[in-house]
């Protein structure tokens, strides 16, 4: 089959603390699919909206295909997501009444080769909570050096 495509969304970690996770279908055009699988996609700025009781990722960039023609995608379009429906009213009522928001942290094409995304239910991080994320980061990266010296 084709190689596995992992797009990641590393800033999501950083600026949100995740709360749960969900693995979500896109609906994609036929150009947009064909840039994925070439890995010319990216979600660092993306985010998820509600339209009715339709999910849909705003702001995800997949670039136009090379060899498309006139029947090329936009590069920045609203891309619907799919979803059980009792997963959509959990996501809708936890982002109305917690004040939550749902960002994709990871884009991917499963063992079918279909393109998958994974969405977060996440809160915002205050700076103190970011510099101490840092600060753990700094302290294992340590101690990993110091183990690997004496191993």
């Amino acid at each position: 089959m084709l190689k596995s495509v992992n797009i990641l969304n590393k800033r999501a970690r950083f600026d949100y603390e995740v709360i749960d996770t969900y693995t979500a279908g896109i609906v994609l055009a036929g150009t947009e699919i064909k840039s994925i699988r070439l890995g010319k996609a990216n979600i660092t700025e993306s985010f998820c909206e509600f339209s009715g009781m339709e999910l849909f990722a705003i702001n995800t960039y997949i670039e136009e295909y090379s060899f498309g023609n006139q029947f090329n995608h936009k590069s920045r379009s609203e891309r619907k997501l799919l979803l059980n429906r009792k997963e959509l009213k959990t996501l809708h009522k936890s982002v109305q009444a917690k004040g939550l928001t749902i960002i994709p942290l990871k884009l991917f094409t499963n063992e079918k080769g279909l393109a998958k995304l994974q969405i977060g239910l996440c809160k915002g991080k205050k700076n103190y909570d970011k510099r101490e994320s840092l600060k753990e980061q700094d302290t294992k990266r340590d101690l990993d050096r110091i183990k690997k010296a004496y191993n």
